[in-house]
């Protein structure tokens, strides 16, 4: 008899982790998709595939597109809209809120990632913590809060509740 492999869960960081994390990303495109992931809970093509129609300044709010092509509504702190109006006057690009180098389409979440890695490393953090982390980091933090487990899977567009 087989038993389902079990999946590790990413790693948690403490809110001084993630600050350290964030603070060595200088790159401002960079560093505010990277705190969008901690603050909205994103994926990492999520937040990079993110477009100008999927904010909803009026109601504070992301539509995201999940996988599955799925569509849910994340809230958008307002510290973060203003960030998100300030970059986007650096650039303005009709579609991408993190438009790549040469404007042709979103930023790579290869990038995304490398950027991450150094940032983790030089902050000291363990090599399990990956970009997946500040969702989870998100999620936790939710829970710790009282927020309940299925508003807690409706904000990160989970099917199931095992997830």
């Amino acid at each position: 008899m087989r038993f389902p492999q079990q999946k590790r869960l990413p790693e948690v960081l403490s809110p001084d982790g993630v600050r350290r994390l964030l603070g060595l990303i200088y790159n401002p495109k960079y560093r505010l998709s990277l705190t969008l992931m901690y603050a909205c809970g994103l994926r990492i093509s999520e937040a990079g595939r993110l477009t100008v129609t999927q904010i909803d300044g009026k109601k504070r709010l992301l539509r995201i597109i999940g996988k599955g092509n799925k569509e849910r509504a994340v809230p958008l702190p307002d510290a973060l809209l203003l960030q998100l109006r300030q970059l986007w006057k650096t650039h303005r690009h009709p579609c991408w809120v993190f438009p790549n180098r040469e404007k042709t389409g979103p930023i790579n979440r290869r990038v995304m990632f490398g950027l991450f890695r150094t940032a983790a490393q030089k902050a000291g953090l363990p090599r399990s913590v990956v970009p997946h982390s500040l969702r989870h980091t998100y999620a936790t933090q939710l829970l710790e809060k009282g927020v309940e487990l299925r508003v807690i899977q409706i904000l990160l567009g989970h099917a199931s509740m095992r997830s």
